[in-house]
């Protein structure tokens, strides 16, 4: 009969986060400790058990097909257990850690709103936010490292489910100081994000619609340094409206007339599909209600 008796529920926690994450070393950050604590887990989790839950695959450490049936049957035991253990005191007692990645748009719009009425909803539940481009958030999902995404374009992963939570619109503007260069069709400066943010492909598009004539295309990776060089008259660009709300009715940027219009671009709340934590399950749901043009309301998490 196996020593269930000796076995902690850390070691079984420490063993899923494990087959989730890939790693021994990245388990080790998601739970807060030492890789050779991990490592010292997983040993006695085998010496109790009297088996191999891993072997060597390379360099790596790969499960065993006794590692993999354990995880396979201890996922929805662990679920289980979470749910129990939230259902008797209500989401409002959870703890730990969840990471929540977002896009500078979602950012400056719908996150900081949503992330405040997390804390005032779960005070023991510690939130750690990461302002990062679309094709990195997709990336951090997919590893483990961030639960919950905010993410621009049209997601299709079979790893991932996701929710929309409304459209931006997209505009051409330019500073007050630039418009006599482009009613005489001189050649300006265009800024863009990167080439892996969808922003970059609607950019392109909207040039060769347009058929305008440009002496550059810039890239940089930050929404609000580019804002900024643009009021400054260093160019041209496609700017998310919640962004530039302000200096539009300030009249520090303005809309750039005959340019093409451009679609309003999609975006989607993410998680893992195969997520069965019950509070990242919780927060996902109340992300899939979020409009990203409007600030989250202060409610509780259903």
């Amino acid at each position: 009969m196996m020593p269930i008796n000796r076995i902690s529920l850390y070691h079984l926690e420490t063993l899923l986060w494990i087959a989730r994450l890939g790693t021994f070393g990245a388990a080790a950050e998601r739970l807060n400790t030492t890789q050779p604590a991990i490592s010292a887990r997983i040993r006695e989790l085998e010496g109790h058990l009297g088996l191999r839950l891993f072997h060597k695959e390379g360099r790596t450490m790969a499960l065993s097909p006794a590692g993999r049936q354990l995880v396979r049957d201890s996922e929805p035991l662990w679920a289980q257990l979470q749910s129990a253990l939230l259902g008797g005191g209500g989401l409002g007692e959870a703890t730990g850690i969840v990471r929540i990645g977002a896009g500078e748009i979602a950012a400056a719009s719908c996150l900081p709103g949503f992330a405040a009425a997390l804390n005032a909803d779960l005070p023991n539940v510690s939130l750690e936010l990461e302002i990062a481009l679309t094709a990195d958030l997709i990336q951090q999902l997919l590893t483990g490292r961030t639960d919950l995404a905010f993410a621009a374009g049209r997601i299709a992963h079979p790893a991932l489910r996701t929710a929309p939570i409304g459209t931006v619109d997209l505009l051409w503007l330019a500073s007050p100081l630039s418009l006599d260069a482009i009613a005489r069709r001189d050649a300006v400066s265009i800024w863009s994000l990167s080439s892996h943010s969808p922003l970059h492909r609607i950019l392109k598009d909207a040039i060769a619609a347009s058929a305008m004539s440009y002496r550059s295309v810039n890239l940089c990776t930050n929404v609000r340094t580019m804002i900024d060089i643009v009021m400054a008259g260093g160019g041209i660009g496609i700017f998310p409206h919640p962004m530039v709300r302000q200096q539009i009715a300030d009249g520090l940027l303005v809309p750039i007339p005959e340019m093409v219009a451009i679609p309003a671009v999609e975006f989607q709340a993410a998680i893992r599909a195969a997520e069965t934590d019950p509070l990242i399950l919780a927060i996902f749901e109340r992300a899939a209600r979020l409009d990203i043009r409007q600030p989250a309301p202060l409610d509780q998490p259903g």
